[in-house]
């Protein structure tokens, strides 16, 4: 079993190194590429201004995170969720940096790029010289991302996942099934519901005799050895 977290952040601006913070956290879990159902998501205080140019782009202002948690408040029931498993994010060294900056700051361990999947990278290799932005993605894929007239970060980690199981596959991949629907498929053949039930009668054939006789005839005129004689019986 393949365990992901597709994961996006919002922040306070572009500069991780001069101070700005993340003011929110999106994670979706995929299991064998497919998404669970199962998320992680907070709003974060970052103790400092929201930058008028990032609130533009994401709409979350001083007032609307001024009484939210702070990232030491939520820090260990992120790593709680993320764990040690692949974590998949679209221009991956902007959302690490912001996120090693955090942890850094608590003094804990910086997340290892080691098990870091930039789906930017990807696309780029899989589209070269094309745009490869998150939204011009969803175009090319066919994904609708109506719902996106601002970032956000559990709506962009959703809809990043269903731009990467088209990077790594197609949406074939999943088979429009939810884990619970896999878990009562298996259930229910476990316990004999929904086999195969022998007919109490065979269907009957759809040849006419003279059909099978002119069949017959044909297959006589091929030769003992011919290979139709195994299956045709005798008149």
């Amino acid at each position: 079993m393949i365990r992901e977290i597709v994961l996006d952040t919002e922040t306070t601006g572009l500069e991780a190194l001069r101070g700005d913070r993340l003011v929110e956290i999106g994670c979706v879990e995929l299991l064998n590429h497919i998404p669970t159902g199962a998320h992680f998501h907070v709003y974060i205080n970052p103790g400092r201004a929201v930058r008028p140019d990032a609130v533009a782009v994401h709409g979350l202002t001083d007032a609307f995170l001024a009484d939210k948690p702070i990232f030491a408040a939520v820090a260990q029931e992120f790593l709680d969720f993320v764990r040690d498993d692949m974590l998949v994010i679209h221009n991956a060294d902007f959302d690490t940096g912001f996120l090693n900056a955090e942890l850094g700051r608590l003094g804990l361990p910086a997340l290892d790029q080691e098990r870091v999947l930039d789906t930017l990278a990807l696309a780029r290799r899989r589209n070269p010289g094309g745009k490869n932005s998150l939204d011009a993605l969803c175009t090319r894929y066919g994904i609708d991302n109506s719902r996106r007239t601002k970032h956000g970060a559990l709506l962009d980690a959703e809809i990043l996942a269903e731009v990467y199981a088209e990077l790594t596959g197609g949406r074939q991949t999943s088979l429009g099934l939810s884990r619970e629907a896999m878990f009562a498929r298996g259930s229910s053949a476990s316990n004999g519901a929904g086999r195969a039930r022998a007919r109490p009668q065979p269907l009957a054939s759809r040849l006419t005799d003279d059909e099978r006789l002119a069949h017959a005839a044909f297959v006589a005129t091929l030769g003992e050895a011919a290979v139709w004689k195994d299956y045709v019986r005798p008149a």
